[in-house]
């Protein structure tokens, strides 16, 4: 994502004007939004049409075991899971325009656990995480639902856990570029705890800025906690790809004060 700065002149009453012309990179940046269990891509369109005000080139898509493919609900895994978000991580990157050094993943609850997971297999940028979950990890190939019929698994959510204690958290702990993390404060599907695991998790990461939306539920039923995440996500996508584009911008021309200097 370079900013492209070029010299030229402009003739005008026979003279000719010295001019620099600085452009933005002909390369955008990516969106890649992964919904939560049982929710489908149309969940994430509105948060994506903001991100393309931003110039960013966005993807949303269906896990297995939801919308057109919600037949294999009883019998999809986790590992399959990763396989559908890997191949859409592909599909992104490799789409005209995109520029495949500047991904962010957007992830929420079951997506955002897959989202972490994913930073340790490719190249993700920016990395925004609402009400991520957390599962324990053995049975990654047994299919999901068996998870949530686990009767510890809310006591597993509550304990305080370390990186070596799960892989999302394994891979929090490594990730190095930028991070969202939002969490809803009266949220009983993915209390505060699995927040505070991954907060102490992104010790690495380049940054990270936390929210809690005030007496939000798991699925942010009102409508004014829905508009606060995307509120929380678009500045915090703001700030991420413009102020990552500034910076270019200011480095090409202080290249090009370098050269003249010469």
């Amino acid at each position: 994502m370079e900013a492209r700065l070029s010299t030229l002149e402009i003739p005008v009453d026979g003279e000719r004007l010295s001019a620099t012309l600085l452009a933005p990179a002909t390369l955008q940046p990516g969106v890649l939004f992964v919904h939560g269990w049982g929710g489908r891509q149309q969940h994430n369109l509105v948060r994506a049409r903001e991100a393309v005000g931003l110039g960013c080139i966005c993807m949303t898509f269906d896990l297995r075991g939801h919308a057109r493919d919600a037949a294999q609900r009883d019998t999809v895994s986790r590992a399959q899971n990763l396989d559908d978000l890997l191949a859409a991580y592909d599909t992104l990157a490799a789409a005209p325009g995109v520029d495949p050094e500047a991904i962010a993943v957007v992830g929420i609850s079951y997506g955002g656990y897959l989202a972490a997971v994913l930073t340790t297999l490719r190249r993700v940028r920016w990395l925004a995480l609402r009400s991520p979950a957390l599962y324990p990890d053995p049975g990654w190939d047994a299919p999901k639902t068996s998870l949530n019929a686990d009767p510890g698994l809310m006591a597993y959510r509550e304990a305080t856990l370390a990186p070596d204690d799960n892989r999302a958290l394994r891979a929090a702990a490594a990730y190095t570029g930028d991070v969202l993390l939002v969490a809803a404060e009266r949220d009983v599907i993915v209390p505060m705890p699995v927040h505070h695991n991954f907060e102490a998790a992104f010790g690495a990461a380049r940054s990270l800025t936390t929210r809690v939306i005030r007496g939000a539920d798991h699925a942010l039923t009102e409508k004014r906690h829905q508009l606060q995440y995307t509120g929380h996500l678009i500045d915090w996508l703001t700030d991420m790809v413009v102020g990552t584009r500034e910076h270019l911008a200011r480095d090409a021309v202080a290249r090009q004060k370098a050269l003249a200097a010469r």
